[in-house]
């Protein structure tokens, strides 16, 4: 029977849910007794789609490849993560480096977090597909140039985190490797013309419009203050737990802020903190929580509450000097399962780190004295993993660096929420909206170069439950427009970057009582999208990547019994490496579509 079909049977069966039995809306679920036969048909490959490396997409040789790591995760949970010693190959020149990770599955399992670090510093946060008996199996390859000067010594601990549960009924065991692949762009190899290519689209000295000054030489960092991977840092210093559980913090409430004492040092004049972030148990929906009013006037029992909006905040001695609303990443077992069957969601292989410039209070930091970073999350609820590397730029010329700050404008928090329900019925509003302005600057070997930092956010969340509960709505607007520029000592303008992110979110389920314990029938539409445009100088880029999904489910507890569902997925991104554009759809846990092109849409209009 066709799948609508069967789905037009159920609804005429299904007796709607009754006040005494609110529906789970967003859950966390696996597909345990929907796969529970083998069919004999081989492992299925997994995908996020992304734009190729361009390691991958010139077909370049590395230099040397490193495996570091092969290890199958099975009953790990409460165990410390695995570690393994680190060091570079020898006899080998480089210049880029990725981290190749490759995976495997079969059995029954819920989706499960990692991540990679190295000597405590965080290379990758990624996530597991929820397997099937017949096998399952996937790939993540990044780009860790930015961690050079770690990667660049020997003996160090690499540590993977994967916490998997395996008994009766969760079988899946994950088994993965760790490899890094290292190239020399320049290096032997290749062809001349795929050399010069290679070089132009790796190169941080590509085309720019950056002037020469009378001042002197402009740093290569000062170029493009929003690019890490522009010039590695010097130096990385992780702020992160022990590691007996991980290297991440484990954020419990609002109050439950992390921080770690640093003393940097004198001949810094950049720095940079990348933040980490994912969200877990109660919060990992946190974009569709209610406010904690209706959940206990309505006498439910979830503890997904605290309302729709998350910030995380990073803070040095107790100020803060950045904060971050986090793309909503939604992992494999999330919304509807057969939603990711075997298109992940957005980030779910690749979660986003976050990058806060704090080049303009180095005036506070290089005093020779421990400054104290701190990490939380406004608003949270249990529970968040957080961790951050502070990529520091050292002038090697001198012993100390001069450095003060300008301003300082980092006004409170400003959220407005709104609240209307009956029983189990209502609407819910959030909005939130913040400018801040930093600035300072900072006097090393090559000049005096004062940094400006300009910042706008603005948050809107509605919720809405119709019809006793059982339909849920959920709309998630959030914008961030970041601006540096830095100038000279006489006022010129050394570089100018603008970088604007939009990432929606609309949700909608409709929830039925099923004629079993514990069973419903849930119909569920997702729409999500990561959208940037930069502007660097004269040069512009811009970036989509959009999902829509529809389908339906039928549940018993947290299991899915059947199912139906399709997702489209747009990639599409321009900037001045070139053009990259991908579009698929999948259906009934299979790709029916995938076409990709490096035209550009006006070459081809």
């Amino acid at each position: 029977m066709h799948p609508s079909l069967l789905l037009l049977l159920l609804l005429t069966l299904i007796p709607p849910l009754s006040a005494s039995s609110p529906p789970p809306h967003h859950s966390h679920l696996t597909k345990n007794r929907l796969h529970r036969r083998k069919s004999a048909a081989p492992p299925q490959e997994y995908i996020e789609v992304t734009r190729p490396l361009p390691s991958d997409s010139l077909g370049l040789t590395p230099s040397c490849t490193l495996p570091v790591l092969s290890h199958s995760f099975g009953n790990t949970i409460n165990l410390p993560p695995t570690n393994t010693t680190y060091s570079p190959p020898s006899n080998c020149s480089w210049s880029r480096a990725v981290l190749h990770l490759s995976a495997a599955s079969n059995g029954s399992q819920y989706d499960r977090l990692a991540a990679v670090w190295l000597s405590g510093a965080e290379l990758l946060r990624t996530s597991t597909p929820e397997p099937t008996p017949d096998g399952i199996f996937w790939n993540v390859r990044k780009d860790v140039t930015r961690y050079s000067s770690l990667l660049r010594q020997s003996n160090l601990t690499l540590s993977v985190m994967l916490e998997n549960i395996v008994n009766d009924v969760y079988t899946g065991v994950y088994r993965v490797n760790l490899t890094f692949l290292y190239y020399d762009v320049a290096g032997n190899g290749t062809t001349n013309k795929t050399s010069n290519l290679a070089l132009s689209l790796f190169s941080s000295n590509r085309k720019s419009t950056i002037r020469k000054l009378k001042d002197g030489p402009v740093p290569p960092t000062l170029k493009s203050s929003l690019e890490l991977d522009e010039k590695p840092a010097d130096l990385i210093i992780p702020i992160s737990a022990i590691g007996d559980e991980g290297f991440w913090f484990r954020i419990q409430s609002e109050s439950d802020a992390v921080y770690q004492g640093i003393q940097i040092p004198l001949n810094t004049y950049r720095a940079v903190i990348e933040v980490y972030v994912s969200f877990h148990g109660n919060d990992e929906f946190w974009y569709s929580n209610p406010p904690d009013s209706y959940i206990e006037l309505n006498g439910l029992p979830t503890k997904r509450g605290h309302g729709a909006y998350r910030e995380v905040v990073v803070k040095l001695d107790d100020n803060v000097v950045g904060s971050v609303v986090p793309f909503p990443v939604i992992f494999t077992g999330g919304i509807n399962p057969l939603f990711w069957e075997p298109v992940v969601s957005i980030g779910a292989f690749d979660l986003p780190s976050y990058e806060i410039e704090l080049t303009p209070f180095l005036g506070m930091l290089l005093d020779g004295k421990v400054h104290y970073f701190g990490l939380g999350v406004a608003d949270a609820i249990s529970f968040w993993l957080v961790d951050a590397n502070l990529h520091l730029w050292l002038d090697d010329k001198v012993d100390k660096v001069q450095a003060g700050p300008i301003k300082y404008d980092y006004p409170s928090r400003c959220v407005e929420r709104e609240s209307e329900f009956q029983q189990l019925d209502g609407e819910f509003e959030i909005e939130g909206k913040r400018e801040t302005e930093f600035s300072g600057w900072v006097n090393s070997t090559a000049g005096n170069f004062t940094t400006y930092l300009w910042s706008k956010l603005k948050f809107e969340n509605t919720i809405k439950f119709k019809n006793n509960g059982t339909e849920k709505e959920v709309n998630q607007k959030v914008k961030v427009t970041n601006e540096v520029k830095v100038e000279s000592a006489s006022g010129a303008s050394v570089s100018s970057v603008t970088l604007k992110r939009k990432y929606p979110l609309k949700i909608t389920t409709s929830t039925l009582a099923g004629s079993g314990k514990d069973t419903y029938l849930m119909i569920t539409k997702l729409e999500h999208s990561l959208e940037e445009e930069k502007q660097d100088g004269n040069l512009e880029s811009t970036f989509e990547n959009s999902q829509k999904s529809s389908g339906w489910m039928f549940v018993q507890d947290h299991d899915v019994l059947s199912g139906a569902a399709t997702t489209y997925q747009s990639y599409v991104v321009e900037d001045s490496f070139g053009c990259f554009n991908r579009h698929v759809l999948a259906e009934n846990g299979s790709i029916k579509n995938d076409t990709k092109s490096f035209l550009c849409a006006r070459a081809t209009s």
